[in-house]
């Protein structure tokens, strides 16, 4: 019996072997014939000399995956793996029955798969449909606007609200629209690019040309939805740290009657000038107790960016 010896010292072990070790065992059960064995970031495989081989050369593209997106879900591994890949946890039994659990939440153009890939992400599929508005704080790549527009697609192309109003606050450190080349769409729009790049995930491109021509999508600074009732829509306010208390009671009080509001902030990365205090941190902490509003705190455990912005971040004091 021959041994391979592999190490994993640049990969996270849970992005790699997934929440309860699912796809360790997938991997297990698709090379039968050898025993593997991970510990820490070593991973030694004893088998036939052609069994290690193969399992040799698809492991590293497993890595080599995970390098390149920071991610792996079981249809990566069933399409790494030439097989189709089930895979159904305790969690998922249990959070399966909700709304979203660990299932995906919207299937975008070229085969994209968006679901839920952390805890406090499946909090927020769960909460929308038990409450109206949902507060989702948490720091730089956590996942919290992307999921709320996955949620906001999901919920149109249910029918279960006829528009999306994407909007957020058009401030920035150190900048000023006036300053910026252009019409006042022109000027904007950089301040919007996150929202425009979530949705080109998850929708044609076609497709979201026309929600955005007839307006069944519209983007929006908050100046926007002053003197507006939001009904029968899905809204989002992003960067919500940069609105102030008025700014904010405004968009709140927008509300119709048939609406889901998601407001989603970094208290860390508060952009408004020194002397105007962010309307967040008074939301947050006098509209918490009220029925149909649930608060979700996203943490460093949240971050789905590149592996190395969990450190910055926690380098900066952001998180733990």
């Amino acid at each position: 019996m021959n041994e391979l010896i592999l190490t994993i010292d640049n990969v996270n072990p849970i992005v790699l072997w997934g929440s309860n070790n699912e796809y360790f065992e997938v991997i297990k059960k698709h090379f039968p014939k050898i025993k593997i064995v991970a510990r820490g970031s070593e991973v030694k495989v004893l088998g036939d000399e052609n069994e290690l081989k193969q399992f040799q050369i698809k492991f590293q593209e497993i890595i080599d995956h995970i390098d390149k997106f920071q991610s792996l879900n079981t249809n990566d591994l069933g399409h790494i793996l030439g097989t189709s890949v089930q895979v159904k946890t305790a969690e998922d039994s249990v959070a399966g029955k909700s709304s979203g659990g660990g299932e995906p939440i919207v299937f975008g153009p070229n085969g994209i798969v968006v679901k839920a890939r952390t805890a406090n992400q499946r909090k927020m599929v769960d909460s929308i449909s038990n409450n109206d508005i949902i507060f989702a704080i948490g720091p730089a790549g956590t996942g919290k606007t992307y999921t709320a527009v996955a949620l906001a697609v999901r919920a149109l192309k249910n029918k279960e609200i006829k528009r999306i109003i994407l909007t957020r606050p058009a401030v920035e450190a150190g900048e000023n629209l006036g300053f910026l080349p252009g019409d006042l769409k022109e000027k904007i729009d950089p301040y919007l690019r996150p929202l425009y790049d979530a949705l080109d995930d998850m929708i044609p491109a076609e497709k979201l040309k026309v929600f955005l021509e007839n307006r069944t999508i519209e983007i929006a600074p908050l100046a926007f939805m002053r003197g507006r009732t939001l009904d029968n829509c899905f809204v989002i306010l992003d960067e919500a740290q940069n609105a102030t208390d008025m700014q904010l009671k405004m968009f709140l009080t927008r509300m119709g009657p048939s609406a889901k509001f998601i407001v989603t902030g970094d208290v860390t990365q508060i952009d408004l000038p020194k002397k105007q205090q962010s309307g967040l941190h008074t939301a947050l902490r006098i509209l918490g107790e009220i029925k149909g509003i649930d608060i979700i705190y996203l943490n460093g455990d949240d971050v789905v960016r590149h592996k190395l912005v969990k450190n910055i971040l926690r380098a900066y004091g952001d998180i733990q």
